[in-house]
């Protein structure tokens, strides 16, 4: 009886080691995974296609602001004038020329604030789509060179130490400025 105990306990150890090895087998051979990460803000700062769009805007911005800047000076001009005249003025006239520039003077405030709005939210639907673009090209950059992860970091340090070789920011950012398009998106 005794041995059958025995013979039962050693199939049970066995049944043990078995199952530890075979569990020691898949983790070792998960370990075979291909990470990566990329600096995501290198890659939009550097990202030629993000450098054309911030040129165009900041042109638009600083026609936009000559524009308004044009428009201001015209109301001045005439609030200089008004000054000028107003000693000249009736109290009913100086009164309604003072309605129609608080008036005027709102109207531009107004435009001001449209367009540097318009101009505002055109910029951030076009940086939304181009950073939209940058994931969608990173995902499919990974699928084709067998990544299981690639990793964004950023001044936040969202990786705080990676082993040297494994941040592709500038293998992703050279095919991404000369316009490589990966074939999954093709």
């Amino acid at each position: 009886m005794l041995s059958y105990f025995c013979a039962e306990q050693n199939k049970n150890k066995m049944k043990k080691i078995f199952i530890a090895l075979s569990l020691g087998a898949f983790l070792v051979s998960c370990n075979n995974e291909k990470t990566a990460y990329v600096d995501t803000t290198v890659l939009i700062q550097e990202y030629s296609e993000m450098k054309e769009v911030e040129a165009d805007f900041t042109e638009r911005s600083e026609s936009l602001k000559r524009e308004l800047d044009s428009a201001a000076q015209g109301f001045q001009q005439e609030v200089m004038e008004f000054r000028e005249n107003a000693a000249t003025m009736s109290e009913a006239e100086r009164q309604a020329k003072q309605d129609e520039l608080m008036q005027k003077q709102q109207i531009l405030q107004q435009q001001q604030q449209m367009r540097s709005g318009q101009l505002r939210q055109e910029g951030d639907a076009v940086i939304d789509s181009l950073i939209t673009k940058v994931k969608d090209f990173v995902k499919v950059y990974g699928e084709e060179n067998d990544y299981t992860y690639i990793f964004g970091s950023n001044e936040s340090a969202n990786i705080m130490y990676a082993k040297e070789g494994l941040d592709i920011t500038q293998d992703i950012l050279k095919e991404l400025n000369e316009g490589k398009t990966p074939a999954s998106e093709e």
